[in-house]
């Protein structure tokens, strides 16, 4: 092979790897919100296409002239760690309602390319006044129009709405706010990331229904909790469930433990074939792969493939997370929430002019718990049943070492 085509392969998986990272931190690229990522995906599209699917089984879809790029990251587990947030203020996530009037609002926003959000506010009272499983919609109070923005809002950041004429913040303050939208009922539609559309399944008994995939085979079972030898799923679609089953969590998750792993996907990680299929998908993606007594995870060099970083000092919470995580690992046993409450309090006191958000009788109690929310979402910490909470292994990596003299 000539010098130039060995350079050439070197950049095309240069930009494979990259790409790769920027689609798991961004399923939903649009050529609006960053055109020179949105570029490389384009250019590598049938690499990408196909890597996704064989990797981990998740689908990808370019549209280069729609300009956008949606990863379906299927998982059959719901993450509760990961919610939308509100791009308002504190950035807290989504209740039950604001999910509620977001899944009432794609409904009636796939009926027209253009709207206003007075028209869009009495359509969403009409279908929540219909359906007796909703609480009906009402415009006249605040806290309803602030949820329903919120909503809107994250319409406006995944490019489905586009602002022609006046603000969304404005309704918050009036309902008689004027507010032109533009709709990309294309987009809309890609969304939703499953396997089946919620029209087309029974959803009755719950959603397991609507992240079921047929390439696995199908049964009263999940692939992971049967045998190959079970007369439901041959040894391929078996072998092929415990592969993208465990890239998928690897490529997903800030770590793996063993522990949340079935034997089955214990005993593939430890077969020869297993580990080189996941340690070849690491490398192509770009990221080192760590295995450890207690788990895996897939380090990324250049901090590209995630959305979220820890240790961060982007917010109070999480600086909070660094220093009650040197006590839990200190430690060594579960604490319990009074006593990482009077943690948060010492520092509150100790800085007085920082986080004053959190200045309040309660303040302590709640930046702590915030706090430790962050720390069970990067699984470095987890609650216990009596709400003491406990380092997980993973926390060692963030342990101040005692300095030591050179020799």
């Amino acid at each position: 092979m000539s010098v130039l085509g060995s350079q050439l392969d070197l950049i095309a998986a240069e930009e494979t790897s990259r790409a790769i990272r920027v689609l798991l931190a961004h399923p939903l690229l649009t050529a609006d919100g960053d055109a020179a990522e949105f570029d490389l995906v384009r250019r590598r599209r049938d690499t990408l296409t196909r890597w996704f699917d064989e990797t981990c089984g998740w689908r990808l879809v370019v549209e280069p002239r729609d300009g956008y790029a949606r990863l379906a990251k299927t998982r059959p587990e719901i993450d509760a760690t990961r919610p939308l947030r509100r791009s308002r203020s504190t950035r807290a996530p989504f209740d039950r309602r604001r999910y509620a009037l977001l899944s009432m609002i794609c409904a009636e926003l796939l009926a027209t390319p253009v709207t206003t959000i007075g028209l869009l506010a009495d359509r969403v009272t009409s279908a929540t006044t219909a359906d007796a499983d909703v609480d009906a919609f009402t415009s006249a109070r605040r806290g309803e129009r602030s949820a329903f923005v919120d909503a809107l809002k994250f319409l406006e950041r995944a490019r489905v709405l586009r602002a022609l004429d006046g603000t969304a913040d404005s309704y918050v303050d009036t309902e008689s706010a004027k507010v032109l939208y533009q709709v990309d009922a294309t987009l809309l539609m890609r969304l939703l990331a499953a396997p089946h559309a919620p029209s087309t399944v029974d959803l009755s008994g719950g959603i397991d229904a609507l992240t079921a995939e047929s390439r696995y085979g199908v049964g009263d079972s999940e692939p992971h909790d049967v045998q190959p030898s079970d007369a439901q799923y041959s040894d391929l679609q078996h072998n092929l469930w415990l592969r993208h089953s465990i890239t998928r969590r690897l490529l997903d998750d800030p770590v793996v433990y063993r522990e949340e792993l079935t034997d089955a996907q214990l005993g593939y990680l430890a077969s020869p074939t297993g580990r080189r299929l996941v340690r070849q998908a690491a490398e192509q993606a770009g990221f080192a792969f760590e295995e450890r007594a207690e788990g895996y995870l897939l380090v990324d060099p250049d901090a590209i493939a995630t959305d979220q970083r820890f240790p961060d000092d982007s917010s109070h919470p999480k600086v909070a997370a660094l220093v009650l995580l040197d006590h839990l690992v200190a430690a060594g046993a579960p604490v319990a929430a009074t006593e990482l409450a009077g943690r948060a309090a010492a520092l509150l006191e100790r800085f007085p002019a920082w986080a004053k958000t959190y200045r309040s009788e309660d303040g302590a109690a709640r930046l702590s718990a915030d706090a430790v929310d962050v720390l069970c979402a990067f699984l470095l910490a987890a609650r216990d049943g009596d709400g003491a909470v406990r380092a997980l292994p993973a926390a060692a990596r963030f342990t101040i070492a005692e300095p030591t003299e050179a020799s």
